[in-house]
């Protein structure tokens, strides 16, 4: 980029404040030398209050109002959101929210990479920290894109007090961006509910996990749990092998497929 005249610009909006786990930067998983020309961020330094900051060098700085524009914000700076963005710095410190990131990271890569012994969907699981991505596919060899599967998940992981999202051009990896106080408890919740719902699709739609007598007790529902939902395993089920989910994708219909391309504002 330099070579070319330009800037390097890293956003660290998500992957910032310590989520990576490694270090408080996700651009520093360059290398330790590595220095963006300018940084953004935002949402984590105001822990739910609207905040964003900017940092860059002076040059930069200096090069933008000696082009005669003027940045001007109404409520830039204010002493309010200047305080909030302390406290909650000094909350990420005091509680090693970076250091939790990782240990709590690690063993959800763990959980989840099972999970992908199990199950013939999951395609491919990576991340770092609390920053997971979880690769749904139909199909392991030619990586097609599992959209409506991951949809489907992400809506009955809904059902169950879990938010999730889809993210990639085909809109089918689950996204894992957990607040940074999660444990390792919400963690085994996460993966044991989504192994639950996979078995339940993959059952509904004729596709066999690779390991029906796994008996990993990180990735399983206790028979108590699974009897209290069994009423809506069936009714999903039920709905998964209906006439109208007999198309090509298994479980919607055409027209209600989802749109492979995201709207980028």
């Amino acid at each position: 980029v330099h070579a070319a005249g330009g800037v390097f610009i890293a956003d660290e909006v998500q992957v910032g404040f310590g989520r990576v786990g490694k270090h408080f930067w996700a651009f520093q998983l360059q290398g330790e030398d590595f220095v963006p020309d300018i940084v953004t961020m935002g949402k984590p330094i105001g822990n739910g209050h609207p905040m964003s900051c900017v940092v860059t060098t002076r040059e930069i700085a200096e090069s933008f109002g000696a082009s005669g524009l003027e940045y001007f914000n109404t409520f830039g700076g204010n002493p309010v959101s200047c305080a909030i963005g302390l406290a909650v710095l000094d909350i990420i410190e005091k509680e090693d929210l970076q250091g939790n990131a990782t240990r709590v990271g690690n063993y959800l890569l763990e959980l989840l990479a099972e999970l992908k012994e199990k199950h013939p969907l999951v395609g491919d699981v990576r991340g770092v920290g609390l920053f997971v991505g979880v690769d749904l596919v139909k199909d392991r060899q030619k990586r097609t894109p599992a959209t409506a599967e991951a949809l489907h998940l992400i809506y009955k992981l809904k059902e169950h007090q879990i938010l999730l999202s889809a993210d990639g051009p085909h809109r089918n990896i689950l996204k894992f961006k957990p607040p940074m106080c999660f444990t390792m408890e919400d963690a085994k919740h996460a993966v044991e509910t989504i192994d639950t719902l996979l078995t339940e699709m993959e059952e509904a739609t004729g596709m066999k996990t690779e390991n029906n007598a796994s008996t990993n007790t990180q990735c399983k529902r206790k028979v108590s749990e699974e009897s209290s939902q069994s009423e809506g395993a069936h009714e999903s089920i039920s709905h998964m092998n209906g006439a109208a989910c007999r198309q090509e994708n298994g479980i919607y219909s055409k027209k209600r497929t989802v749109p492979s391309k995201r709207i980028r504002t």
